[in-house]
């Protein structure tokens, strides 16, 4: 039996998903690439809309996913490559429900990353995947930052996005006033003039909050911190990419904590 064509009408809704957040955010769904992330989907008891596999694709998730009754439909040659987001695309892509948080879902966490117009969805991910693996218990994106549910940042969470929670909105004012009335310091990265990280004491519960990738913080943010953090440099370059920053941060409050 020959897998849907490209104008199907279940691949073109694909399609649409993949490209566009207006799409996603109406349909409450996005889009995974790749049979890993689809394993941490399954794992995590997300709900997976369909699975779509390209042709000639053997995954043993894929028989994974049906025998757990999720729909799964096989595609026409050549119908993947001009579905999915990247070059080389992988052989299994699904539509699965977003999660839901709000902020208040994250009252009581000790350790919490906030993003303010971070705008690269790879950063954004990446942030995403070190806020998870050092434990911490949630992330916000702020209005103005980059869809979490974009493929490529979906990709660089690397299935993060189903074990951590993520607040998508409120403006970056509010969001910090709310945090800190929960007793959590709130921390932003600083390219220069802020408390060595590793100088800080971050055992309490703290919020480490991260600006956009050129601009940093914007300048009104300055009166809703409790304090600054900058990474010292001991070469030439002026700041570290800000998914690199997250990791620094987080693994350094996961040390202090295990010590």
């Amino acid at each position: 039996m020959d897998g849907l064509g490209l104008r199907h009408q279940k691949v073109q809704r694909l399609r649409k998903l993949v490209a566009r957040r207006s799409a996603r955010d109406a349909e409450g769904v996005f889009v995974v690439e790749g049979a890993n992330v689809l394993d941490e989907a399954l794992d995590a008891g997300a709900r997976v809309e369909a699975v779509f596999v390209g042709a000639g694709a053997s995954e043993p998730v894929v028989s994974r996913a049906a025998a757990m009754g999720h729909r799964v439909f096989d595609l026409a040659p050549g119908v993947l490559e001009k579905v999915a987001g990247t070059t080389s695309p992988q052989p299994v892509i699904a539509i699965v429900a977003q999660p839901e948080a709000v902020l208040d879902d994250l009252a009581g966490a000790s350790l919490l990353v906030v993003c303010v117009d971070v705008r690269d969805p790879g950063n954004l991910g990446t942030v995403l995947r070190s806020t998870e693996a050092a434990g911490a218990g949630g992330l916000v994106c702020c209005d103005g930052c980059v869809d979490m549910f974009n493929p490529k940042a979906v990709r660089a969470s690397a299935g993060a996005v189903f074990h951590v929670p993520v607040v998508a909105g409120g403006q970056p004012v509010e969001v910090l006033e709310r945090i800190g009335a929960w007793g959590v310091r709130r921390l932003g990265a600083v390219t220069r003039g802020g408390q060595p990280y590793d100088d800080a004491d971050l055992t309490g519960p703290v919020a480490f909050v991260l600006g956009n990738e050129a601009q940093g913080l914007p300048d009104g943010l300055a009166t809703h911190l409790d304090g600054t953090l900058s990474i010292p440099m001991a070469g030439r370059a002026e700041s570290l990419n800000v998914g690199m920053a997250a990791a620094i941060f987080t693994f350094e409050a996961a040390r202090q904590r295990r010590a």
